[in-house]
């Protein structure tokens, strides 16, 4: 019995276990536990195939004929809605979309609606550097005098534009050098001009009143200039 447990016996058994728990905590144990090797690789052929995946509805891309075509319609459509019958006008309008594609009756407008404020607002203030930028150089002559004029008198205008219920485009031509668009704006404003000492000489400074203008826009189609200015002004009855 004590031969069996001799010193090189222990040594022997002693080095057999320890190599035994080296290869255990190296490869591990199964527990059961374990996922196939066909799992183990799924998420790479799951990220595989979804770069592989064609949708079943892409996304359309419009070609731009089709953006010309959907643009053509709208303009059109905006001809007849702003024309209101009047073949004249709508003819127009078309001749003056050909001779300048950014055109649009409906933007127009709203810039002129714009204009109108801001010329008939920097006149009563005298503001020569904002009409000089939206008229053209005869029109603002004619409205730089009556500053003038007024100035010269010594009188000032009290001013305060209300709005514009109705506004109308009455003209549209295309003259082979500018296209001209004619409006028709009937404003509310309240104006009251005083003299020097502050008598009122013209206009009501507690009621509004109505007055109605035509102005014709005019703007070379060919320019890289994209404004309008004012060419012709006139009062209507």
């Amino acid at each position: 019995m004590d031969e069996f447990f001799d010193l090189p016996t222990l040594i022997v058994i002693a080095v057999a276990v320890f190599v035994l728990f080296r290869l255990r905590s190296v490869l591990g144990t199964r527990t059961g536990n374990e996922r196939p090797p066909v799992e183990r690789r799924k998420p790479a052929n799951d990220a595989a195939a979804e770069d592989t995946v064609v949708p079943l509805r892409p996304r359309a891309t419009p070609a731009p004929e089709q953006d010309d075509e959907y643009r053509a319609r709208k303009v059109e459509a905006e001809i007849e809605q702003f024309a209101k019958g009047n073949a004249e006008l709508a003819t127009g309008f078309r001749q003056v979309v050909e001779a300048d594609n950014t055109f649009t009756p409906k933007s127009f407008l709203e810039g002129a609606k714009q204009a109108y404020e801001m010329v008939v607002t920097a006149y009563a203030a005298g503001d020569r550097v904002m009409l000089k930028n939206l008229l053209e150089k005869e029109v603002f002559d004619g409205f730089q005098a009556a500053i003038a004029e007024r100035e010269k008198a010594g009188q000032t205008v009290d001013f305060t534009f209300v709005g514009l219920p109705k506004v109308e485009i009455s003209d549209a031509e295309y003259d082979k050098k500018n296209v001209l668009i004619t409006v028709r704006f009937h404003a509310e404003v309240v104006s009251a001009t005083r003299d020097k000492d502050g008598t009122l000489v013209d206009g009501n400074a507690d009621q509004v009143q109505t007055v109605a203008d035509e102005w014709t826009f005019a703007r070379n189609p060919k320019s890289r200039d994209p404004n309008w200015k004012v060419v012709t002004t006139s009062q209507l009855d």
